[in-house]
């Protein structure tokens, strides 16, 4: 068990053993879907995360302490991340001894977070600053020493303004290597924004894609088109390619857009294209029948628009990728002509609460 258990505010399920752990998420996911027959998928129960965000403080590196929002435990290590974060997570923290840190009560200070992400074969540190901070140009250049030391293969600077609790931002500058990195599933490559959106759990990933993949593969799809929602970087459209005649995919974010469409090109996908849109504007769009659809909507899931047009659109077969049970169970309802088909539990983060589903939908 991890030595911050029960003083940091993450990890809230390591008390509970890990069988049991996917016992109840199942059971959850069932009632939520009204279907006994849940399928689960797992994979390592620690050192599985390649993303973390760590706050500054006067202490060094760590995570918000639990039910105090303004306290932070310092962390040494973090158990349920991979071996590659945790050794950057190591330099940082040797780096940021005498750093200008942020205080989240006075809204002063110039380091604020340091977002740490290590997929297959690539790594980044994001160093998010105050904005407003009198000592940004000190700050930049203590960063651009660390970059030449460090083993991070790309580093970033972001700066946030100090009334927010984000992250991420469109204001950064590239100090090492590049803002994009690269991910490989199931033999297709993937460019992401380091600002962007990426599953942070490798082996469980390839595995929802591959169930996916196969779920697609047992229906008649050859002369249909995809249609991809919440599409990301293109991932689930780019890997199903060479069922359907064609794929569309729909994406709100920029940056993700521009790389879903380097990713497009560099897997040679010759029948995709992207649509920069917020997937409440659907009716926008108009799709050749028959198609079928997987949406991969954020967890407060799909504007009621988007589920009216999607209903008008009348799929083949909805694929629905969730990341929030409970409104998966709110969402199935509105699709009145559909039953489930099949449910699949996929346990991206073990020792937490949460999960993610994939529920498959189909007219009678």
């Amino acid at each position: 068990m991890c030595r911050y258990f029960g003083k940091c505010g993450g990890c809230s399920a390591q008390h509970v053993e890990y069988d049991a752990q996917l016992s109840n998420k199942a059971k959850a996911l069932a009632h939520a879907v009204r279907k006994d027959d849940i399928k689960t998928f797992r994979g390592a129960e620690f050192s599985y995360r390649n993303r973390m965000d760590f706050i500054f403080h006067e202490r060094g590196l760590g995570l918000r302490q639990k039910s105090q929002w303004d306290r932070i435990v310092d962390v040494e290590e973090c158990v349920i991340s991979n071996g590659a974060l945790n050794k950057i997570l190591s330099e940082i923290r040797e780096f940021s001894k005498d750093a200008d840190c942020f205080d989240i009560k006075k809204h002063s200070g110039t380091f604020r977070y340091a977002v740490i992400r290590t997929p297959q074969n690539d790594s980044s540190v994001s160093f998010v600053l105050n904005s407003r901070s009198t000592r940004l140009k000190e700050a930049v250049e203590k960063i651009k020493f660390f970059a030449k030391e460090s083993s991070a293969r790309n580093v970033i600077v972001t700066y946030v303004p100090p009334e927010t609790e984000v992250s991420v931002s469109e204001d950064f500058f590239v100090v090492k290597g590049s803002e994009f990195l690269k991910e490989n599933l199931l033999g297709y490559d993937f460019l992401y924004s380091v600002q962007g959106f990426f599953q942070n759990n490798h082996e469980i990933t390839e595995k929802m894609q591959l169930y996916c993949n196969e779920l697609l593969k047992s229906h008649n799809t050859r002369a249909a088109s995809l249609l991809d929602l919440y599409a990301g970087v293109g991932a689930f459209g780019i890997i199903n390619a060479g069922l359907f005649k064609d794929i569309v995919m729909i994406e709100s974010v920029r940056q993700s857009v521009d790389a879903a469409g380097k990713n497009i090109d560099s897997n040679k996908v010759k029948n995709a294209k992207v649509i920069c849109l917020d997937c409440r504007y659907l009716k926008r769009i108009e799709m050749n029948k028959p198609v079928f659809v997987i949406t991969d909507p954020p967890r407060s899931g799909m504007h009621p628009d988007t589920v009216s047009a999607l209903n008008k659109m009348s799929p083949e077969a909805i694929i629905y990728v969730s990341c929030n049970v409970e409104q998966l169970r709110k969402d199935i309802p509105k699709f009145k002509e559909y039953l489930v088909r099949s449910a699949a539990l996929f346990d991206f983060f073990p020792q937490t609460p949460h999960c993610e589903a994939v529920v498959e939908l189909k007219k009678p």
